[in-house]
């Protein structure tokens, strides 16, 4: 093992035992003292490097590294963040992965024509703040950041207070001209198939929905079952539709995946017929068109449910991005650059949202996995072998030397 290679494993232990949980995962949840003390850690790590750190409005971080006075920027990174009991390797990974790539680039040398921004995105996970990848959208300009400093979590505390508890806010700005970002698969695929990396071509369509089912408490013994306006009977509806729609329209060519992640009850107490319901359905699909067929469905069988209980329905917030593929230039320079290591490679799909989902739609992106053992990811059981890491560092170092000496996108 080199000096460099074992630094990398080193660091990454120092960082996975910030919010570290009992099974081995973390839980650092966006603008937690457990974010806080993380993100602080990799500004003192990078700073030691030779970085110049920064923040914008939102918290994002920023981590610079100049080669070329005066050139544009290429960003690298994901995000600290985890859901809750979640694992150390998903986001996190790939922001060290490319703090030390743009290390070693700075110690070789070379002809680059751009500077390096690596990158820890504010609030990708989306468990504390609603919606998801929430840094990056404001950066791309998909949301604007007084609606996300306004924000408040199920405590009522908003992002602005939560940014300015941790003191990671600030005002700062950056013009990038490309991205990239490494990650754990977040699916067996490469696992299954025993190849060292992932070359990712395109996103799954995706449909996030808030829903709120309201209805009418009542005593759980004195109120037969004709008088009820039952909210939880009508989630419950919903939830079981969700897995029949993913059933019903999945077959060898094309799949749909369905989710209920979150649920509120109101008031929650074993004597009383729930008043309201609170709770986010989620539908994804590799087609475009699968989609929007089995949405509909899905809508139809919620109003059905809702009947069925005799409650009212109203939709909230929407999170919705298409199946959009990664720039095919990008695509050719990974895989060439994988070739060149000896690095098996293959062309995969993302089934989940990443902040390269936002960046592809802004600047040229280039999107790379590494090997998740199972496919087991947002659990504390998550686990990527250190070779696979290892291999993970070396390509996003060799991508990146091309991208910054202008094979990728071309210096003003």
């Amino acid at each position: 093992m080199t000096a460099q290679t074992s630094e990398f494993l080193q660091d990454f232990r120092s960082m996975s035992s910030f919010g570290a949980t009992e099974r081995g995962g973390v839980d650092r949840q966006a603008a937690t003292i457990a974010d806080g003390q993380t993100r602080n850690w990799f500004r003192g790590l990078v700073e030691g490097y030779g970085f110049e750190v920064h923040y914008d409005e939102v918290g994002n971080q920023f981590a610079l590294l100049e080669f070329v006075p005066g050139a544009p920027y290429i960003a690298v990174g994901s995000h600290l963040d985890s859901q809750p009991l979640g694992g150390r390797f998903d986001g996190a990974y790939g922001v060290l992965a490319g703090a030390h790539a743009a290390k070693a680039l700075a110690e070789q040398g070379g002809d680059a024509q751009f500077n390096i921004a690596v990158v820890n995105w504010f609030n990708e996970e989306g468990c504390r703040f609603k919606p998801s990848m929430m840094g990056s959208s404001v950066f791309t300009g998909k949301l604007p950041a007084e609606q996300v400093l306004a924000t408040t979590d199920p405590k009522g505390v908003t992002v602005r207070e939560a940014l300015e508890a941790i003191g990671t806010i600030g005002d700062f700005t950056l013009d990038v001209a490309a991205y990239v970002e490494i990650h754990i698969e977040q699916g067996r695929s490469l696992d299954d198939s025993g190849v060292q990396i992932g070359v990712v071509e395109s996103t799954w369509a995706a449909n996030k929905y808030e829903y709120r089912v309201v209805g009418d408490q009542s005593h759980t013994g004195a109120t037969v079952i004709a008088d009820r306006k039952d909210a939880l009977l009508g989630a419950a509806g919903m939830i079981v539709a969700a897995r029949d729609v993913a059933d019903q329209f999945t077959d060898d060519e094309e799949m749909v995946v369905t989710s209920c992640g979150e649920i509120s009850v109101f008031p929650n107490s074993p004597v009383v017929v729930a008043s309201e319901v609170e709770l986010l359905i989620d539908i994804r699909s590799t087609s475009v068109d699968r989609l929007a067929e089995a949405d509909a469905e899905l809508i139809r069988r919620f109003e059905a449910a809702a009947e069925r209980a005799d409650v009212v329905l109203e939709r909230g917030k929407e999170h919705i991005w298409g199946a959009n593929e990664y720039d095919q230039k990008g695509q050719e320079l990974a895989a060439a650059a994988a070739d060149s290591l000896g690095l098996s490679h293959s062309q995969v799909r993302t089934l989940a949202g990443h902040d390269s989902t936002n960046l592809k739609d802004m600047v040229p992106t280039i999107m790379l996995f590494v090997p998740s053992v199972d496919g087991i990811t947002h659990n504390e059981k998550e686990f990527t072998k250190d070779e696979d890491l290892l291999a993970g560092v070396e390509l996003l170092t060799e991508v990146l030397r091309r991208v910054t000496a202008g094979e990728f996108v071309q210096a003003p």
